[in-house]
């Protein structure tokens, strides 16, 4: 496995699916877990020893509300941990901020709110840097992307 796509309950679980569409288009192997930073702390410890043993690589963490999860993983871990704001309260803005406004040293990369498909290509890119066929698969995916677009743009828009 080398992804780990964390959240904190299961009414998150269809938000943080694109994570793992995205790491599937890349055949990245991963694993998903539903774990609270405030529920259930220690089992979240343990889990994150296990996914260091394990040589994971990334983690997504996808967190609402107080958004703590992100910045918690981050705080017990030197894997790259990318966080999701996801929308519970004021639009998702309280959580985007939480997230993004980590102290000096303990960052956490931060996606747009509710965008966990990013999250999933942000981790594409991380391991496209170690992985040769991860990286011939993202530039073959760009490539089809801006062509796509030309192609359906090439003749102007109509309203």
């Amino acid at each position: 496995m080398k992804v780990a796509i964390i959240f904190g309950s299961k009414s998150d679980k269809e938000i943080m699916k694109g994570a793992a569409d995205a790491l599937k288009e890349f055949s990245v192997e991963y694993k998903a877990f539903i774990l609270s930073a405030h529920r259930v702390p220690e089992k979240l410890m343990e889990v994150l020893k296990e996914l260091e043993n394990q040589n994971c690589e990334c983690i997504i963490a996808g967190a609402g509300l107080a958004a703590h999860l992100p910045g918690v993983i981050a705080s017990h871990t030197t894997l790259p941990v990318i966080g999701v704001p996801i929308n519970a309260a004021l639009n998702g803005l309280d959580s985007l901020l939480s997230i993004v406004q980590m102290p000096k040293s303990i960052p956490v990369a931060t996606v747009g709110i509710n965008n966990s498909y990013n999250a999933g290509m942000l981790a594409v890119q991380i391991l496209s840097n170690k992985y040769p066929e991860i990286k011939d698969k993202l530039k073959e995916y760009r490539k089809n992307m801006k062509d796509k677009f030309i192609k359906e743009n090439n003749e102007g828009v109509e309203f």
